[in-house]
């Protein structure tokens, strides 16, 4: 949801005449005609949305009030908000939305909306309101956003267990120990460069297998969990989801097509070209220098990249083993290839780091064509070395 779109929602809660949960003291509310529920949004195709979305709900059925709490309010159009994601400096918002613009929202795209109503009794509903308020004021509305350890679906999350007087117990799922690379791969499986780009700026941490609390950056396994979960106290058990309801069922998305060729097939076309060239090379007895300025151009730019996200906030990028091959050392290489310098120390240095980014693949899960990429290089590599 964008900024422009919270506004709107802002005008129709005035207009509507529904009165924010903020604006009211709770200890006057009855509370046995409140129910707090955690909402859960299927993904759609929006890049921002492949892995759905949480919120939660203030429904009072005396007074008709039905609000929703959303931490997942964004400005996309904010100045250079992709450099900032990527260097996990991007701010999210908490803001209210009425319930019926919110449903109508997902029922646009075409996704579901899962309502959990949360059985807490009236302390704990009375802490989760406070918390809400709190989370509401100028100063805490507006929080620091990382993908994996603080967003939309963990703001809910944690609000609603500091809130339970008790302990939450869990049920094991089927796959209790995916790393953030297999969650994330599950989520993109239908966006081959999405999964691409996400593997190219993730690192060894990522492929670490997470805890629960940790997978829990995805709304469906909080959902799932909470659906699972029981509340311990004096001896007794009692369940954290009193009922689980479909608001919206899912409808009809319109897919557009990613770009044709996967990043599989890209680098295997690169790799037949680098062959043919080779080959050309082998019969003429020489090199095409600006064939390896290319490549090496290529190369160096993308290490840039990787370079940069070892300063990014993220934690799972800063340890990131496909610099090895890919980083900004080529660029500095160019000019003495292009005058064919015959001292150049490039070649040798190629082979180190390709031979260097073979072995860190035993540590980290590369993206895929990274290893097609590494043959061509090795090829330029042995291309030179015989017609030194």
């Amino acid at each position: 949801m964008t900024f422009k779109t919270s506004i709107i929602a802002c005008i129709l809660l005035i207009i509507s005449g529904i009165m924010p949960v903020f604006a009211r003291n709770e200890s006057s509310v009855d509370l046995d005609s409140v129910d707090i529920s955690l909402l859960t949004c299927s993904p759609h195709e929006e890049i921002y949305s492949l892995y759905g979305h949480s919120a939660l709900r203030y429904h009072d059925l005396r007074t008709g009030e039905d609000v929703v709490f959303n931490w997942g309010l964004f400005n996309f159009k904010a100045p250079h908000f992709v450099l900032r994601f990527v260097f996990g400096l991007t701010d999210y918002e908490l803001g209210t939305t009425p319930m019926a613009y919110f449903c109508n929202y997902y029922r646009k795209w075409g996704s579901s909306v899962t309502e959990q109503k949360l059985n807490l009794t009236s302390e704990e509903k009375k802490a989760v309101m406070q918390a809400l308020n709190e989370n509401l004021q100028p100063d805490n509305r507006v929080y620091r956003y990382n993908f994996f350890y603080d967003n939309c679906s963990t703001r809910p999350r944690d609000i609603i267990l500091k809130s339970i007087s008790g302990k939450i117990e869990y049920q094991l799922r089927e796959d209790f120990f995916p790393t953030y690379r297999e969650m994330v791969h599950e989520c993109v499986r239908n966006h081959p460069w999405a999964k691409f780009g996400n593997d190219i700026l993730l690192g060894v941490k990522a492929d670490q297998p997470t805890t629960y609390e940790q997978q829990e950056f995805l709304p469906n396994n909080l959902m799932y969990d909470f659906d699972h979960a029981q509340i311990y106290k004096d001896g007794k058990y009692r369940p954290l989801v009193a009922a689980r309801d479909l608001l919206v069922p899912p409808g009809v998305q319109i897919i557009e097509d990613d770009f044709p060729l996967s990043p599989v097939m890209t680098f295997t076309i690169l790799l037949v070209i680098s062959i043919c060239i080779f080959i050309f090379e082998w019969r003429r007895h020489k090199t095409y220098k600006y064939w390896d300025a290319l490549l090496m151009l290529a190369q160096g730019l993308a290490g840039c990249v990787l370079f940069a996200m070892l300063f990014s906030e993220h934690p799972t990028t800063s340890t990131n083993l496909q610099i090895l091959l890919l980083n900004p050392l080529p660029l500095f290489f160019i000019p003495a290839i292009l005058k064919r310098k015959k001292n150049t120390w490039w070649w040798n240095i190629l082979l180190t780091m390709v031979v260097l980014f073979f072995l860190g693949n035993i540590f980290q899960v590369y993206a895929e064509g990274m290893a097609i990429l590494a043959l061509c290089l090795l090829i330029r590599f042995w291309s030179n070395y015989k017609n030194a």
